[in-house]
C-alpha cells in the first residue's frame, strides 16, 4: 500500500459518508466500506504477539474494531490502534481513510 494523499483520503471519506446525517451513520459508512474491501484474515501483531485479524465489527458507539484471534481466543482492538503489517492486506487504504476521518472530526 502506498501512502495516500490528503486529496485521495478526502475523496474516500466523501465516498464512505455520502448521504450520512450524523457521525454514527458516517462510522457505519466506513464499516461497510472496510467490510466490503478489506481482505481478511491477515496476520499482524498486538503487543508484540502475532494475531490473525479475522474481521471488523462496529460497537454501539460507532467505533470500529478489528476482531483479532490467537489460539482460539478473540479480542477486539480499535482500528485506530491496530498495527498494520509491513505488507498491508488489500483494502487497508480504507483503514487509513477511517483514521484520517477520525483525526479530522
Amino acid at each position: 500500500m502506498t501512502e495516500l494523499t490528503k486529496a485521495e483520503l478526502d475523496a474516500m471519506i466523501e465516498e464512505a459518508t455520502v448521504d450520512c446525517y450524523d457521525e454514527l451513520e458516517q462510522a457505519s459508512g466506513f464499516f461497510t466500506m472496510i467490510e466490503d474491501h478489506l481482505t481478511v484474515p491477515f496476520a499482524t501483531k498486538v503487543l508484540g504477539v502475532e494475531v490473525s485479524v479475522v474481521g471488523v465489527e462496529m460497537d454501539d458507539n460507532g467505533s470500529l474494531k478489528a476482531v483479532c484471534e490467537r489460539n482460539g481466543k478473540r479480542q477486539l482492538i480499535g482500528l485506530i490502534d491496530l498495527e498494520l503489517p509491513k505488507s498491508p492486506p488489500s483494502g487497508a487504504d480504507w483503514i487509513a481513510a477511517y483514521r484520517h476521518w477520525l483525526g479530522g472530526r
